[in-house]
């Protein structure tokens, strides 16, 4: 299987890269074929709401993002991992799912949807967040759903770790791992 990963933080070797890593290992010892994107490290320009892709499904921006496009077209499965700022995923996840317009008016006005493949197409979603509060999840596993639904990945399995700030602090979350690791399973299945 064909699998994508997208690390929406900014923060190198934070909770958030730690619990993707985790989800990615029994991936990979699967044998998966895995591509990352690190989206911090990306040059990823916002969509624009120019309407260029209401009539191909296509984005008129030549950007990193045709790479991502490609990768979204090919995968079985879909990881997306990002800290709750402010209510909501990062701003780097954010772009990447602005961006996939293109693949909302592919799938909604021209009526064609990505091929599911002779694996299907699942997701996982991780989220970690400093603050205890629901509203933040909700929010970002919303703004995920969408992405999700939007390019042709039916169903998700979401990981929430709220309260969880400081650098490495995911370390010390008594399942946390073993939950990443256990769903990253899944998701391979």
């Amino acid at each position: 299987m064909k699998i994508i990963a997208f690390n929406g933080s900014p923060r190198p070797g934070g909770n958030t890269e730690i619990l993707l890593t985790e989800a990615l290992k029994p991936l990979q010892e699967s044998g998966h074929a895995i591509t990352v994107f690190k989206l911090n490290n990306m040059d990823i320009k916002p969509c624009q709401d120019c309407g260029g892709c209401t009539t191909t499904g296509i984005c008129i921006q030549k950007d990193i993002m045709q790479t991502v496009f490609d990768g979204i077209r090919e995968a079985d499965r879909i990881i997306l991992a990002s800290p709750i700022f402010f209510f909501g995923v990062s701003a780097q996840a954010k772009a990447m799912i602005d961006r996939c317009q293109a693949f909302w008016c592919e799938k909604y006005l021209l009526k064609k949807t990505i091929p599911e493949g002779p694996h299907g197409r699942k997701g996982l979603l991780l989220l970690v967040g400093g603050m205890n509060k629901e509203e933040g999840m909700n929010c970002a596993e919303g703004t995920a759903k969408a992405f999700f639904r939007t390019v042709s990945v039916p169903i998700h399995e979401t990981l929430r770790f709220p309260g969880i700030d400081a650098r490495g602090e995911i370390l010390k979350h008594p399942t946390a791992l073993k939950d990443a690791s256990e769903a990253g399973k899944r998701l391979g299945e």
